[in-house]
């Protein structure tokens, strides 16, 4: 939407490694070294147990299904995803860590297909085959004309915005940081002469004055300012106070849009002086069908979020979360029954705003008005 309003798309996780990777065209090496699981096509067999047979090799649309129509009729200005995955061919498993994820190279069409405008690598994933593979990664994403941020050949590079013009005449600036609380090792940070990822040790007063410090060196008029997090444990609905107190001071320093991700499922939502804060979006695109356990807090189901922003201002103007339903690693439309749930869900979770189910099965979330500050604590 140009004249005044810019819309973006925002996701939780998307994982096209492991299990995705090995339905596509040209899967990777399926070797795992995992606990129980020693082969990425154990998970296609858990996946197919639990919803039905999968016609592999897939198409590069498969996995994203029903989100492609949506982004196609919903034609946001900016498409902004946390790419939860290395792409890499390399071997070299990084040490001390349980789950590795990588998607070959030659599968990268599957997650150009969504057309996405900046893919952001600030997770606890994006060095799972080391910087090797995290270089294997960024020359891959820059052949395939993608936009990164939060990782990067050095801090300047895994620091610095992706910029991304709008027809409202700005620009679209997205910030990425990878907090150590979703399990970024210490040593996977970005450095004068390392590369690694923008690595946020501690969620504090003084980590946000410095993203604050960075954010005013990089805006200009006519810009919106997204902070994108890779933050805090995979399950659980209570936001931590120091997150709230993270992503409020953020907003006081002239963040716009405060994007966090790592919860396998969506966490509460938060309008705080005319801003939205996305505590967690949940995953979006993985390959964790079939795995049993936490099933209360329904992670099949995933939400696609249309945010409109005020073009000269940045105030939330609407947001509209789009239900979906993972099934056979692909997104098709959630059932009426779950499209309740998840209204009922974010209601029960967010304080002082209030989802609506419209009739054609969108969440929407009814904005408090101008100028009110909402939230009390987590």
């Amino acid at each position: 939407m140009g004249g005044g309003a810019v819309t973006l798309f925002l996701c939780g996780d998307v994982m096209l490694g492991r299990g995705v990777d090995q339905i596509l065209a040209h899967p990777g090496e399926p070797e795992l070294r995992e606990g129980y699981v020693e082969d990425a096509r154990s998970y296609v067999r858990l996946v197919e147990s639990a919803n039905g047979p999968i016609p592999a090799p897939v198409i590069p649309s498969w996995p994203w299904g029903e989100a492609l129509r949506l982004l196609a009729e919903a034609a946001p200005d900016v498409r902004i995803v946390n790419l939860e995955t290395s792409v890499t061919r390399n071997a070299d498993f990084a040490p001390g860590k349980a789950i590795h994820y990588r998607m070959h190279p030659a599968n990268l069409p599957a997650l150009t297909v969504a057309r996405p405008d900046v893919c952001v690598l600030a997770n606890n994933h994006v060095l799972d085959f080391g910087r090797e593979g995290l270089q294997e990664t960024l020359d891959a994403l820059a052949r395939a004309g993608l936009r990164t941020a939060g990782a990067g050949r050095s801090a300047e590079e895994a620091y610095a915005p992706a910029a991304v013009p709008v027809p409202a005449g700005g620009r679209v600036l997205v910030f990425a940081l990878g907090a150590h609380s979703s399990g970024i090792p210490p040593g996977w940070a970005a450095t004068s002469d390392l590369a690694g990822v923008a690595y946020l040790p501690e969620v504090s007063a003084a980590a946000a004055a410095e993203v604050v410090r960075r954010v005013r060196e990089e805006k200009r008029g006519g810009d919106v300012v997204v902070v994108s997090v890779h933050w805090g444990s995979n399950w659980g609905y209570r936001v931590p106070r120091e997150q709230v107190a993270f992503a409020r001071a953020l907003v006081d320093g002239g963040v716009d849009v405060v994007h966090g991700h790592s919860s396998h499922h969506p966490r509460r939502i938060e309008v705080y002086r005319d801003r939205l804060i996305l505590y967690g979006c949940g995953d979006f695109i993985d390959d964790y069908e079939g795995i049993g356990g936490y099933a209360e807090y329904r992670d099949d189901l995933r939400i696609a979020y249309l945010v409109t922003v005020a073009a000269d201002t940045g105030r939330l103007t609407g947001l509209r979360m789009v239900p979906l339903q993972a099934r056979r690693m692909r997104l098709e439309p959630a059932p009426d029954a779950d499209r309740s749930w998840l209204r009922t869900t974010l209601n029960r979770i967010s304080d002082a705003v209030h989802v609506t189910l419209d009739p054609d099965g969108i969440l929407v979330l009814t904005h408090p008005g101008p100028a009110r500050h909402t939230g009390t604590g987590p």
